[in-house]
């Protein structure tokens, strides 16, 4: 796998605030980032309400209960370890060769912030502060050739606001302020064939885009909603030094640019009983904007040692890579259910599609197809403060790949890949 092409790879990961996370949405996004999200497997579009509902729908803030309210949600990652079995085609040696590893088990928490102010005529005013998506990978084996180490973090700010037009209708928006960084290593070993290649890069970016939400409540039974998050080109900017057994054959500037997909959400919540409500949610993810991976230094890549470079040297740092990803469906169920004036019960279930073709796929982020299972709970302490709590399971299937069809010369299979969520949080309510 090219080197610079890993890099790139772990600039379409992203985390949260001061931690970095890890991906367990499809490709490489985090759709839960509240316990109420995280308890309904993120079925919370048309049935969101609260301060989160400033993320997830900001039309529907303008339809919920008055008063200015908070809300701050924290959860704890856990990602078990990756195995690859098999081999990778050695394209210098014209051979396979044993590739068999291991990634490091991953732990992290993440907090979010959400605020919803009291009504200003018929609109209202809320502030997210959030991780909408992630990657962390590390491997210590065969596979730290591309991934020793692979982080970014982002820190999205999303103020919103929605507007009440009627009883039955609302409209919403913001603006994504998206903050991101990044650091990737690689190390080969030294000696032939790989002779001794590594990089040590970092860089970050600030970078923007925007969220539309429009909200329907035909009666007191439905509620239909449609919100539409857009692409954030991440214009990642920073320093690269690349080396080998001779010394150092760059150091300097480098820049890429990659995309955040837009996602486009389509919601149905229906009331049963006065109770219950159960939402499904479509969302389609425009994954197809990851075309290739391409990676652009300030200055020229040389050879220390003064010959000209080997295949090596431009397969691993100076070669764009195509990646071809697809535009994807995740399928989205919730259930909550109101046991009585304080507690609240909620389950979900979500089937998840992978966006990476086989063609692709390497150890940066080996993606697969998941289902996602997922249960929580709410309990008002009193008027003002409520308590929550979520767990979530996600099961992603094994992957396998064959060197005849993936670029990076990889025959075997990806397995143990999946993530458990644990979330916990608080709504105080100033009202």
């Amino acid at each position: 796998m090219s080197n610079r092409a890993g890099f790139v790879g772990a600039a379409l990961g992203v985390a949260c605030l001061p931690f970095t996370t890890a991906a367990w949405g499809a490709g490489y996004k985090l759709p839960e980032t509240s316990t109420n999200a995280t308890a309904l497997s993120a079925a919370y579009v048309a049935n969101a309400k609260g301060p989160d509902a400033s993320y997830y729908n900001p039309a529907a803030m303008a339809m919920d209960q008055d008063g200015a309210a908070i809300q701050g949600d924290l959860t704890l990652i856990h990602l078990p370890s990756t195995k690859f079995r098999g081999t990778q085609f050695s394209p210098t040696l014209s051979t396979d060769v044993l590739a068999n590893d291991e990634s490091e088990t991953e732990d992290f928490l993440i907090p979010t912030l959400h605020y919803v102010s009291p009504y200003v005529g018929d609109a209202r005013f809320g502030l997210s502060i959030v991780a909408p998506g992630g990657l962390s990978k590390r491997w210590d084996g065969y596979a730290k050739r591309a991934a020793k180490e692979f982080s970014l973090t982002i820190v999205e700010m999303n103020p919103t606001v929605g507007y009440r037009i009627s009883d039955q209708l609302a409209v919403g928006g913001g603006v994504r302020l998206v903050y991101t960084d990044g650091t990737v290593k690689s190390s080969a070993p030294s000696g032939f064939p790989s002779f001794g290649l590594s990089r040590d890069l970092s860089g970050d970016s600030f970078d923007f885009g925007y969220n539309l939400a429009v909200h329907f409540e035909p009666n007191h039974r439905w509620a239909l909603a449609a919100t539409y998050r857009s692409k954030v080109d991440l214009t990642l900017k920073g320093d690269a030094k690349l080396t080998d057994d001779s010394g150092v054959a760059y150091d300097g500037s480098a820049k890429v640019t990659v995309p955040l997909p837009g996602a486009l959400a389509l919601a149905a919540a229906f009331q049963p009983i006065d109770s219950t409500t159960v939402e499904f949610v479509f969302e389609r993810t425009y994954w197809s904007d990851y075309e290739e991976l391409d990676f652009d230094y300030g200055g020229t890549i040389a050879s220390p040692g003064g010959p000209p470079l080997t295949n090596a040297h431009i397969f691993a740092f100076d070669t764009a890579k195509p990646k071809d990803w697809d535009d994807v469906n995740t399928y989205r169920l919730g259930i909550t259910h109101e046991f009585d004036d304080r507690l609240t019960l909620m389950a979900g279930f979500a089937i998840d599609e992978s966006p990476a073709p086989e063609e692709t796929i390497g150890f940066e982020l080996p993606e697969s197809d998941a289902m996602i299972y997922s249960i929580g709970a709410r309990y008002k302490i009193s008027k003002q403060l409520e308590i929550g709590g979520a767990v979530l399971y996600t099961n992603r299937d094994k992957v396998k790949v064959d060197a005849d069809r993936n670029d990076n010369g990889l025959t075997g299979d990806f397995s143990n890949a999946g993530a458990l969520l644990v979330s916990i949080g608080g709504i105080y309510r100033f009202d």
